[in-house]
């Protein structure tokens, strides 16, 4: 299956912690966190802290009704903690329910506890009713042999990630080749259109200071920073127009913003 000819020209993731485990039993590894798309925390809020840990973002976001959203993007490597599995760092696309409990996901990631390495990867994510799920699967149907969740992407080089849902089931394109889709089953057919479309760096650490790059790890003033363009709304009524925000500017930036395009990054509060 091909990226729709109009989304196309357009151009879319304890037992330790409560002491449960049995004496002498090995600990089991965290579980990577979860990609979260941005909260309402205002611009300049600095980073959002829920579920153990504390997230930063530059985002663009739009409010809107649409079937699919399409944006290109910068893909980097950016430096992460050293040997810190409980850290990422990714750029990527959402789309998200009124509530935005119901959301799909799609990006780029760099994470040592997900992938075993530090080099961008391509990732799929989604959530229902407010629960989260695992990456690239709990339900991802994979329908490409040659592009699939999980695989290294080029550092350096950019590609067009996508999102619209066919037919009830939410597709998801890597440079407009379809890589697979998540059930309309998974929400009982009642999430087939999204009201929350966000493009975002995120960077996710424990509490305390982040040292985690964001992007290519430039600041976003500098024409070297890394970026998100050509964002495209499939079957909405509104143009396409981000509002682009972040959390702590003082180490996450955003600059040259257009409604279809804004440049994001920064090295965090240093060298990790």
């Amino acid at each position: 299956m091909r990226l729709s000819r109009t989304l196309a020209t357009g151009t879319t993731t304890l037992l330790t912690a409560l002491g449960l485990l049995a004496a002498g039993a090995p600990a089991q590894a965290a579980a990577p966190l979860a990609p979260r798309p941005p909260a309402t925390a205002s611009a300049g809020s600095g980073p959002v802290c829920w579920f153990g840990a504390c997230y930063d973002y530059v985002s663009g976001r739009q409010i809107t009704d649409t079937a699919g959203a399409s944006v290109r993007m910068m893909q980097a490597a950016p430096e992460v903690a050293k040997g810190d599995t409980s850290s990422h760092s990714l750029q990527e696309l959402a789309l998200q329910s009124a509530d935005r409990q119901s959301t799909v996901e799609i990006g780029w990631t760099v994470d040592l506890g997900l992938n075993g390495d530090t080099r961008p990867h391509l990732f799929v994510y989604h959530w229902v009713n407010g629960q989260e799920s695992c990456y690239n699967g709990c339900g991802f149907v994979s329908t490409n042999r040659n592009v699939k969740p999980g695989m290294t992407v080029g550092a350096g080089s950019s590609a067009r990630y996508a999102i619209q849902n066919v037919n009830g089931d939410w597709w998801l394109f890597y440079n407009d080749q379809a890589i697979g889709y998540f059930p309309g089953s998974l929400w009982g057919g009642s999430y087939t259109r999204a009201q929350v479309v966000t493009a975002f760096g995120e960077i996710a650490h424990a509490t305390g200071a982040t040292c985690e790059d964001m992007g290519n790890g430039w600041a976003a003033v500098s024409t070297r920073s890394s970026w998100i363009d050509s964002y495209y709304l499939a079957g909405a009524a509104d143009a396409p127009t981000l509002t682009v925000s972040a959390t702590s500017p003082e180490l996450y930036s955003a600059a040259g913003a257009t409604p279809t395009s804004f440049h994001l990054g920064g090295p965090g509060s240093g060298p990790c």
